[in-house]
């Protein structure tokens, strides 16, 4: 296995704890009319998760592409 390999399991790993772990906001149903308040603002720990995960997507996708083109 290539480094990319490791790479792509930790973050997988990494990205669905932090899906896991994020608090339930807006859903779909709201976004299209159902109860719940649309636009919120995320602070604290949630901002933070929130980026970690966006890093963490980014770092497997990048992961993804690197082990495609390397081989």
């Amino acid at each position: 296995m290539s480094i990319y390999n490791y790479i792509t399991l930790g973050s997988a790993a990494f990205l669905t704890f932090l899906i896991l772990i994020q608090t339930r906001g807006a859903s779909l149903g709201a976004g299209l009319g159902g109860a719940g308040e649309v636009n919120t603002t995320r602070r604290g720990t949630e901002k933070t998760i929130f980026q970690m995960t966006i890093i963490s997507a980014l770092i497997f996708g990048i992961s993804l592409v690197l082990d495609v083109v390397i081989k």
